[in-house]
């Protein structure tokens, strides 16, 4: 009895799901040439599953999973020599992140994929108060994001300190400029669409979330819901994921500050 290389037995058992075991007791009787160069439909046998078009409006993305409220994340190396911002920015994480909770939680919603824009601008729309946020997301039908949503719109479920992984990269993201103020001391307009940089997206294809805008968000348990910002903006800042700015009321708005909507899964 002739053996077959173990190339014609992976073949022959990749026939099993799709033709049973007497298609395949033919096969290896024959030679190797012998096995149909058409390989069967797998998506049509539902041995593999077809993306579902997400349920989320256009422009949303959908976020689904489980969310740590509690994470411990150690830096390896900072990128500042001592000083007063030496512990700021984190050139590498460990990895992989700890969940200090007892449990996660599940967290399904729709985010806005990139920050809000107004309808004909390319720029995402800056000088908002988080006032601002709430009226434009209501009027549209959605909400203010909470600090929570963000969080894990941003870290996904491994919980990684930067939307786009464990390294810092001054690149990916619109952050880490310099020469932010012009020569009466004001912050230069330094804002950038969501599409100049790709690779600043999240494990949910969030974009943005680090860098560009400093977005309001409503802390989780405030009552009355009590503002953050979220992201930094394009000045060298932590830019983390968990990083938040709670110095400024619902009122403040600023050249650097912004938001995006969230909402219910419908």
């Amino acid at each position: 009895m002739r053996l077959l290389p173990w190339s014609a037995v992976a073949v022959a058992l990749l026939a099993v799901s799709a033709w049973g075991a007497e298609t395949v007791a033919s096969s290896l009787a024959e030679p190797l040439l012998a096995v149909p160069r058409t390989l069967p439909n797998f998506a049509a046998t539902g041995l593999v599953k077809t993306a579902r078009p997400s349920p989320c409006e256009d422009e949303m993305v959908l976020v689904d999973g489980m969310y740590c409220p509690r994470i411990e994340q150690r830096c390896l190396r900072y990128l500042d020599p001592p000083g007063p911002y030496h512990y700021y920015r984190c050139a590498e994480y460990a990895r992989p992140a700890r969940c200090l909770s007892r449990e996660r939680q599940h967290l399904r919603f729709c985010i806005d994929r990139d920050e809000f824009t107004r309808p004909g601008e390319e720029l995402p729309a800056n000088f908002q108060s988080y006032t601002d946020a709430d009226r434009i997301c209501t009027g549209l039908g959605k909400r203010v994001c909470r600090e929570s949503e963000w969080n894990f719109a941003c870290e996904g479920e491994e919980m990684r300190p930067y939307p786009y992984g464990w390294q810092r990269d001054p690149d990916a993201c619109n952050a880490d400029l310099g020469d932010l103020f012009d020569g009466r001391g004001k912050l230069k307009d330094l804002r950038a669409t969501g599409a100049s940089h790709p690779r600043c997206a999240s494990p949910f294809g969030v974009r943005s979330l680090a860098g560009n805008l400093e977005e309001f968000v409503a802390r989780d348990g405030t009552r009355p819901v009590s503002p953050a910002m979220k992201g930094a903006y394009w000045q060298p800042s932590r830019n983390h994921c968990r990083a938040a700015q709670t110095a400024h009321d619902r009122y403040y708005r600023g050249m650097e500050t912004g938001f995006r909507c969230c909402g219910e899964v419908p």
